[in-house]
């Protein structure tokens, strides 16, 4: 588990896609290997989260989905 990150970003209340939306864009000037702190509330982040990770290759560390808010801990992939 990651106890500290580069950038926390809360979408609590935020529906499909803004969640995901607002990741990207967030991330963009980040370092590769930063790690994000990602706060939801949209069950459909359950899915969309994960599947945005392994298409744009950075790592989901951590997924807390049990009850909202749901928690990602995402470590940003190295840039080609």
């Amino acid at each position: 588990m990651v106890d500290n990150w580069d950038l926390e970003i809360d979408v609590v209340g935020l529906r499909c896609p803004l969640p995901v939306l607002k990741l990207k864009k967030r991330i963009e000037p980040l370092q590769p290997g930063s790690k994000v702190r990602l706060v939801t509330t949209d069950p459909t982040t359950l899915k969309d989260v994960p599947a945005y990770c392994q298409l744009a290759g950075h790592q989901l560390l951590a997924l807390q989905s049990t009850n909202p808010p749901y928690e990602f801990l995402i470590r940003m992939a190295d840039k080609p």
